[in-house]
C-alpha cells in the first residue's frame, strides 16, 4: 500500500509545475534595490533572496525540474546563481517587460510543451510567507482542483485591515471542497479601493486580497487567452511554430515578445473569465511593497526602531534604519523615518512618504550620470 501511495503521489507531482514571475524592478526599495539587483534578488525579509525563498516553499509539491522562472534577460545569470537547483534552461529571460499577461501566456506555453496535461501555478517571486506548510496545503488543494476542473483557481487572503494598496476579489457561492478546504466562485475582481470602500469590504466580509497567484491546467489558461486576449494567444502560437522548427527559445522571444500587448493578466483575462474560483489562503502573506512593511517582519527595539547594520540611536523611535558596508548611521531625536545607506546612495524620508519613492527616482534619473544610481 505504501509503495502504491508513493506511486500515486509521484503521478500527481509529475503533473504539477510552477512558474515564478520575477520581472519586477522593486523601485520602492531603492537604494538597495536597483535595476541590476531588484527586490526579488534581495533578502528583504529573511536571510535568502525573495525568489530563492519562493522556490524553496515549493519543496514537496514538485521537484526543481518542474519549476520555471520568468525574469528580465539581464537578470538571468543572477537568478541562476540564486536558484542553482533549477535547470538553467528553465530560467527564461524576457527581452522586454510586457507585464503579467504575456508572462502568464508564456508560462502556459512552456508547460504545454513539456506536458499537454500539466497543471501550473503562476507565483510572484517576492511575497513574504512564513507559514510554508500552510502555503503548500493551500497550493496542493488548488492543484488537485485545477487538475479536475475547467477552472482557473486563485488564492485569496482574508483582509486583516482595510488596505488600500491591494486589489480585492469578491467571493461568490461555494463550488466544492478539496482536502477539507472549500473553494468558491469569484464574482468579480476589484481595483485598489479608497479607504471607505476598503472599510466596507472588511465589514461586509466576502472579499479577499488578490495576491496574484493563479493555478490552472496549462490548456485551460491557454484557452482563456484565446477567448479573451487573442492577440497574445496569436503571438504564443507563432512562438510555438518557431520553436517547433527548432529555433531556440531566446531567439524566438527576441523577435516575438516585443510585439505583444503590454497588459496585466487580471485585465486581459481574469476579470473577463467566468471560470475563476478561489481558495482562502491557509497561510500568512505580505507583498512587502515598501520599506515600512519591514516593521511587520523584523524584531524592533523597545522604542519601535528596526535596524540592520551599523546603527546608533538615541531618543529616537519608530524608525527603519538600514546600513550597508560598515557605514555607521546615527540618529538623534527623530521619529518615523526611513534611512537606508548603500555605498553610493542614501535615502532619508518619513515613513508616511515611502510610497512616493518612484516620484523621487524620476528626479534621480534626471541627474547627469544617473545610471549608476538606478
Amino acid at each position: 500500500m505504501e509503495s502504491l501511495s508513493r506511486s500515486f503521489g509521484l503521478i500527481f507531482m509529475s503533473k504539477n509545475y510552477a512558474v515564478i514571475m520575477a520581472g519586477g524592478r522593486g523601485e520602492r526599495f531603492w537604494p538597495q534595490s536597483r535595476q541590476a539587483r531588484p527586490k526579488h534578488l534581495l533578502p528583504i525579509v529573511g536571510d535568502a533572496p525573495m525568489v530563492t525563498q519562493t522556490m524553496m516553499r515549493l519543496e514537496g509539491l514538485m521537484p526543481p525540474e518542474q519549476i520555471f522562472i520568468l525574469t528580465n534577460v539581464e537578470h538571468v545569470a543572477a537568478i541562476r546563481a540564486a536558484c542553482p537547483a533549477i535547470p538553467a534552461e528553465q530560467i527564461v529571460g524576457e527581452p522586454v517587460g510586457r507585464d503579467t499577461a504575456a508572462a502568464a501566456a508564456l508560462a502556459a506555453l512552456l508547460v504545454r510543451r513539456r506536458d499537454p496535461d500539466g497543471v501550473l501555478a503562476l507565483l510572484p517571486a517576492d511575497a513574504a510567507i512564513h507559514n510554508a506548510a500552510g502555503f503548500r496545503a493551500t497550493l496542493g488543494a488548488a492543484f488537485a482542483t485545477a487538475a479536475q476542473q475547467e477552472a482557473i483557481i486563485t488564492i485569496g487572503v482574508k483582509p486583516s485591515y482595510p488596505a488600500t494598496g491591494y486589489g480585492y476579489l469578491q467571493c461568490g457561492k461555494k463550488l466544492g471542497d478539496q482536502t477539507g478546504q472549500p473553494w468558491f466562485k469569484v464574482e468579480k475582481f476589484v481595483e485598489k479601493p479608497d479607504l471607505p470602500t476598503a472599510e466596507r469590504y472588511l465589514a461586509e466580509g466576502g472579499y479577499f486580497w488578490n495576491v496574484g497567484m493563479f493555478i490552472s491546467r496549462a490548456s485551460v489558461l491557454h484557452a482563456a487567452f484565446q477567448q479573451y486576449a487573442p492577440a497574445i494567444a496569436a503571438g504564443m502560437q507563432d512562438m510555438q511554430t518557431q520553436l517547433g522548427r527548432g529555433i531556440a527559445l531566446p531567439e524566438v522571444l527576441s523577435v516575438a515578445y516585443p510585439g505583444l500587448p503590454k497588459i496585466s493578466v487580471d485585465y486581459a483575462v481574469m476579470e473577463k473569465a467566468g471560470n475563476v474560483a478561489v481558495f482562502e489562503a491557509a497561510f500568512d502573506w505580505d507583498d512587502v511593497g515598501e520599506w515600512p512593511a519591514l516593521v511587520r517582519h523584523a524584531t524592533a527595539d523597545a522604542a519601535g526602531n528596526v535596524a540592520r547594520g551599523e546603527v546608533a540611536l538615541h531618543d529616537s523611535s519608530e524608525n527603519i534604519v538600514i546600513s550597508e558596508g560598515g557605514h555607521l548611521i546615527a540618529l538623534l531625536g527623530v521619529k518615523d523615518l526611513v534611512v537606508v545607506h548603500t555605498p553610493d546612495a542614501t535615502l532619508v524620508c518619513p515613513k508616511s512618504r515611502a510610497q512616493d519613492l518612484k516620484k523621487l527616482l524620476q528626479n534621480v534619473a534626471a541627474k547627469p550620470g544617473s545610471a549608476k544610481w538606478l
